[in-house]
Formats: C-alpha cells, structure tokens, sequence
C-alpha cells in the first residue's frame, strides 16, 4: 500500500476569493448608484438593486465554488463575511440616509454584524464558527427587504403594500439578527472551552500546577 502523498496546498489566488473580491469592489458602486440624486434617480435606483443582487449571487457563488473544488482558505474565511458585511452595511447606511431604514435598525444590525465578525477573527485560532440556520435566515431575510427597498418602489403600482411587504421582512430579520448574534456568542463560548487549542492550554496548566505542588517544601 503507498503511503499518502503531501496535503494539496490551496493558493489563496483562486476564483472564489476572486469573486469575494469582486463583492467587496461593487460594495462603492451600489453606494454611488443609490444615493444619486439622493435617491430620486430612478435608473440609477433599478441600476442599484441589479448590482445588489448580483454581488449576493457572487456570495452564493464563492462559497460554492469554494466547496466543490476544494478551494476553501484562511484568506477566504476572512474575506467572506467582511464582503458580506460592507455590501448589508451600505445598504443599510445608504437607505437610513435616505430615511427609508430608521436608524435605530441600522444601528442594531451594524452592532451585530461588527461584534460577531470582531468575535468570529478573535476565536479562528480555536475554530471556525459555522454558519448556523439562524444567520442563514437572517441573511436571507436581510437580502429580500433590502433589495425591495433599493427599488424605485414610487414608480410601482401598489407602492404602499410592497414597502409595508419589505418593512415587515425588515423587521423579522432585525429579530432574526439579533437572536442568531446570541447563538453566535453562545458557540464562541463552547468552541473557545472545547477546542483542542483550549484543552491543550488546560493539560499544559494542570501539568504546571502539578509539578508547582510536588516541588513546593512540606
């Protein structure tokens, strides 16, 4: 029987970091295209909610592509929630300066999003925390009310029943959020007690601990 050959190294320059660059990089142009004319631009506004769906798609996409090909890395699992998180945050930001999002939902979501990336860096070294079912339904949630409010919605007929459809998936995915973000820290916590990293930190201390005891005078 061979023996096994050395573990395939992943080159971080790879397409679905690639494409999690590109997200980043539409990030500005969705920004500009929103807020022209401050928000009355109507093209620019349709042109806005195409450059929102497709940088979502590119975050279907890496991911994806990321898995299948075995192209999953270190610079990956960083970049992709920071991409994700500058494109819900110009949303957010853009559409609370349009005074279409009030700012206290704003806020709420921003918090989450920034402490449950600063959280997620700060326990790499013991893990990477999965995304759960509630963050999956929270960016999903987030996405539909979003994109409905990108829209020109003026322009459409029943104008009022679609804002009151996207303030009300708004307002389950600010639930959502801040119920996924408590799930979020109460993983954190486990994988920062149970990981191999932290059960070695704990043999090292009782090792010291004991050897202190045995060497100290009776």
């Amino acid at each position: 029987m061979s023996a096994p050959g050395p573990a395939r190294t992943v080159s971080p320059w790879n397409i679905a970091n690639a494409l999690t660059v590109v997200r980043i990089l539409l990030v500005p142009v969705y920004g500009a295209l929103l807020l022209a004319q401050n928000g009355s631009h109507v093209a620019s506004r349709f042109g806005a909610f195409g450059v929102f769906l497709l940088a979502m798609f590119t975050d279907r996409l890496d991911g994806d592509l990321a898995r299948s090909r075995g192209l999953v890395t270190d610079l990956g699992k960083i970049l992709d929630p920071i991409a994700d998180k500058a494109l819900l945050g110009m949303a957010f930001v853009g559409l609370s300066l349009l005074g279409t999002v009030s700012w206290w939902i704003t806020v709420v979501v921003l918090v989450r999003e920034v402490g449950i990336t600063v959280m997620r860096l700060v326990v790499l070294r013991h893990g990477v925390l999965p995304a759960g079912r509630g963050g999956k339904l929270k960016t999903v949630l987030q996405t539909i009310a979003l994109s409905l409010l990108t829209l020109p919605l003026w322009v459409f007929p029943a104008a009022e029943v679609w804002r009151t459809v996207a303030t009300v998936v708004l307002l389950a995915a600010v639930v959502v959020t801040v119920l996924s973000g408590l799930d979020y820290v109460l993983q954190a916590h486990r994988l920062r007690s149970t990981s191999p990293r932290a059960q070695r930190k704990r043999a090292e201390r009782a090792a010291r601990d004991s050897g202190a005891e045995r060497n100290s005078p009776s």
